[in-house]
């Protein structure tokens, strides 16, 4: 059966984002893992706060960079997680006009394992 919708869930924070697709067969979720490791943020720390900050800011664009180019795959999404990230990724893609025909949603979630990120995902969409 093909669904009318392409819809994604992703638990995210500032270091993993976890995408879960809504489908009828059993869900996967793959990750994408943000780059600025807390031992690069020690590291640069010693520098200087404004080189740590600045390289925080360029990992934290690519990352946001890389699920955006998974967004753009779907219809619907949900942002849900335990930090400020989802809402940091939601205000980003709001500016830019290439996913204004994509519906995002954003929900605060904590820590979860991944079954329950698939059960949050299919709960969420199976209501829409």
């Amino acid at each position: 059966m093909t669904r009318a919708t392409k819809d994604l869930g992703i638990w995210m924070d500032h270091a993993n984002a976890y995408l879960t697709e809504f489908t009828t067969d059993p869900m996967t979720t793959r990750s994408i893992d943000s780059t600025f490791t807390h031992e690069q943020k020690s590291a640069t720390m010693s520098k200087s706060e404004f080189t740590a900050h600045n390289k925080e800011q360029q990992d934290h664009a690519a990352y946001y960079k890389q699920i955006g180019e998974v967004i753009l795959n779907f219809d619907r999404v949900i942002l849900f997680g335990p930090t400020d990230a989802k809402a940091e990724l939601k205000n980003l893609l709001n500016k830019d006009h290439h996913f204004d025909k994509i519906k995002i949603e954003v929900k605060n979630a904590d820590k979860m394992t991944e079954h329950e990120q698939q059960v949050l995902v299919r709960n969420h969409f199976s209501m829409k």
